[in-house]
């Protein structure tokens, strides 16, 4: 398995330490940053993660920064991502078996340093457990894709159908509920 790894500063040493970890557990690591304890900005670290695992290049991801809490909203940002903050080895479990989540977050000042393996380890043993579980992973989904059309456009939608009018946005939010959001849809409806 593949796994997008990052940290910000305060995340650094956590996330050198848990390589090791990580190869012991047979992943291959793709390390997005940073590279030292010289002040970053968390965002753009947790975004390189989500986007990796948004667009199958990693089946996991893994940040670390101070308290898991920003990579965790930056990451849930990006479509197809459900980050976790998880302090605890059950907090990391619960994740897996009932959210399905796919990125874990920790918190490298607000976890203690020996606890951290032991959440890491408990989440890659974990799987998602399906049943009910799926069915309310499946609604997340559905807001997420809802939220992407109530916001007005996605990237690749404004990409063909640039707006110039309300009545435009209109119309092409109602295709979008109608056809569907994907790129291949909207370009045969575009062309």
């Amino acid at each position: 398995m593949k796994i997008a790894l990052a940290s910000d500063h305060a995340g650094y040493a956590e996330k050198e330490r848990l390589k090791p970890l990580l190869r012991e557990l047979g992943f291959e690591i793709q390390d997005y940053g940073t590279v030292s304890e010289e002040s970053v900005d968390y965002p753009d670290y947790a975004r390189k993660v989500a986007e990796a695992v948004s667009e199958g290049e990693a089946e996991q991801g893994l940040l670390v920064c101070g308290s898991g809490i920003g990579m965790a909203i930056t990451a849930n940002k990006i479509p197809g991502v459900r980050a976790a903050v998880a302090w605890s080895e059950e907090t990391a479990r619960l994740a897996r078996q009932h959210n399905d989540a796919n990125v874990l977050a920790i918190g490298a000042r607000t976890t203690p340093q020996s606890d951290i393996p032991k959440i890491v380890r408990a989440w890659f043993d974990t799987k998602f457990d399906g049943g009910r579980h799926a069915a309310r992973v499946e609604k997340i989904k559905e807001i997420e894709n809802g939220s992407r059309l109530r916001s007005g456009r996605d990237d690749k939608t404004a990409e063909i159908l640039p707006s110039t009018s309300p009545e435009i946005d209109e119309f092409v939010e109602r295709i979008v509920e109608k056809h569907g959001d994907t790129f291949a849809e909207m370009k045969r409806l575009g062309d």
